[in-house]
């Protein structure tokens, strides 16, 4: 069963916060007191036509009453008590729907404080290894990825700001789609006085970029390919000419550290990067119109494999909006370095992805894309694709590397992409069960399961071995009976 949903609560402290009565949003709204009451008790849904009128009147954007947050929330929260610390004092499932619904900050003040004991947690195990062999200890620094991760959900990975200023400098630099390393390097000679140089791979191993401000000097490293060349050019002129909207757009989420500020800049001029060499219009029509093909559209905009599947996930335009996917990149270790979830899956915060995930299949056919119909314990299906991609190390001493790109949508919106060609949408054994990670999953049954689940007692039978050394079949099933 799908999960009821978790508008109500914002709803209602919105309106009160806007000093409006039930009955005077009800009237307002057209329906009647006791529907919205019902509403704002998660007893009932809002329709797509409602939360547009329920945004227009409470003057909020429309993506903040969609549950998504509320949701993502309520997932990461079952996530940290399903920590061994937390174990014994789990909240029932309803308990933390009404933390998430009643005190939104203080669930969020719980992420934050989990957060820095997960983060305390491996500076203790740093500290153990340095210690037993390094008396120069140096300082420890907090990674600032999950704020600014943070940041990209709660704008939806859509930034309005961004898409005009990549729209202008297409005007402003006259750029040629024929020639956007001439362009591209011409407005940094010209506009900022700036030298663009190759820099030989042997030259400089730990950097494909390096600007030197006080020489004026962009040097790219020769080991890049054509398209990564243009993207970090214009990542550079993002840098130069939009600190000040960057800077803007991350005082709206808490960035605690002068590190997350830095790399919310970077996330930034990324973002930037992907409009100018994707702009938003022709992308989104030629995505369109070839169905999402995601390496058709690499070579119509002459960008990678990963950069098109960034920018599909950012294309949430009014009026222009296309399907909304969730991304994840994983290496082969299964560690999780991207997360977006624009399709509303819970993707693990603080663990590694469930297993069962195709994503973590794409290293057994380099350069394929494989598909998959996953279905979550919750019971929502998604559709959803992963490939890996190559990182080219540069030469013979410097090994290249391979992620994992997975991405994805609701099972609802599978037959606009390409890739759904062929696979049999219509029935549910079909679809794989996935979960978010082992210690939040309810399915026992799992082959695959590497930890107990928290909310499930745990009962082992040594004299019987299940599927998992988590899972004792009970007397008279099919597994309990079976010989071996």
């Amino acid at each position: 069963m799908r999960a009821q949903p978790l508008t109500g609560g914002k709803v209602r402290r919105l309106r009160l916060a806007r000093g409006l009565t039930q009955a005077e949003l009800a009237r307002r709204l057209e329906i009647s007191a006791s529907y919205l009451n019902l509403i704002e008790h998660d007893q009932r849904a809002l329709t797509t036509a409602l939360r547009r009128s329920v945004a227009r009147i409470l003057e909020v954007d429309e993506r903040r009453l969609s549950g998504r947050e509320e949701a993502r929330t309520l997932a990461d929260l079952e996530e940290v008590f399903g920590d061994d610390l937390l174990a014994a004092d789990r909240p029932g499932e309803e308990e933390l729907r009404d933390l998430v619904l009643r005190a939104p900050a203080a669930a969020r003040a719980i992420q934050k404080l989990y957060g820095s004991l997960t983060t305390l947690r491996g500076d203790v195990r740093l500290l153990a290894e340095r210690l037993s062999g390094d008396p120069e200890l140096g300082s420890i620094a907090l990674l600032p990825s999950d704020e600014v991760s943070d940041l990209l959900q709660r704008h939806g990975n859509y930034f309005p700001e961004l898409e005009e200023a990549a729209k202008r400098f297409w005007k402003d630099a006259r750029l040629d789609p024929d020639a956007m390393r001439s362009c591209l390097k011409g407005w940094l000679r010209d506009r900022h006085g700036i030298t663009t140089v190759v820099a030989p791979g042997e030259a400089d191993l730990a950097a494909v970029r390096r600007y030197d401000a006080d020489a004026r000097v962009l040097r790219i490293s020769e080991v890049l390919p054509r398209s990564t060349v243009v993207f970090q050019l214009a990542h550079q002129i993002g840098l130069l000419d939009l600190v000040d909207v960057f800077d803007e757009i991350a005082t709206t989420s808490p960035l605690s550290t002068p590190e997350s500020k830095a790399l919310a800049r970077i996330a930034l001029a990324n973002y930037f990067a992907g409009a100018v060499t994707m702009p938003y219009e022709p992308f989104f029509e030629a995505a369109r119109t070839n169905r999402y093909d995601v390496e058709l559209l690499e070579h119509r905009f002459r960008t990678s494999f990963e950069q098109v599947c960034h920018r599909l996930t950012t294309m949430s335009r009014p009026g222009a909006r296309g399907v909304p996917f969730h991304l994840i990149r994983i290496d082969i270790a299964g560690n999780i370095s991207k997360r977006y979830s624009g399709s509303g899956i819970r993707i693990a915060r603080y663990s590694g992805a469930c297993p069962r995930w195709n994503v973590h299949a794409a290293f057994l056919t380099p350069g394929q894309i494989r598909t998959q119909i996953s279905q979550m314990t919750d019971g929502t299906k998604y559709f959803c694709i992963a490939r890996t991609v190559r990182k080219a190390g540069g030469g013979h001493r410097v090994p290249e590397s391979r992620l994992a790109m997975g991405m994805g949508c609701e099972l609802r919106h599978a037959r606009e992409l390409v890739y759904a060609d062929g696979v049999d949408l219509e029935h549910p054994e079909a679809a794989v069960p996935v979960g978010v990670s082992c210690r939040v999953c309810d399915r026992m049954d799992c082959r695959q399961r590497a930890f107990p689940p928290v909310h499930h007692e745990l009962d082992v039978d040594e004299n019987v071995r299940g599927i998992s050394f988590y899972y004792s079949p009970p007397v008279g099933t099919p597994a309990a009976d079976k010989r071996s």
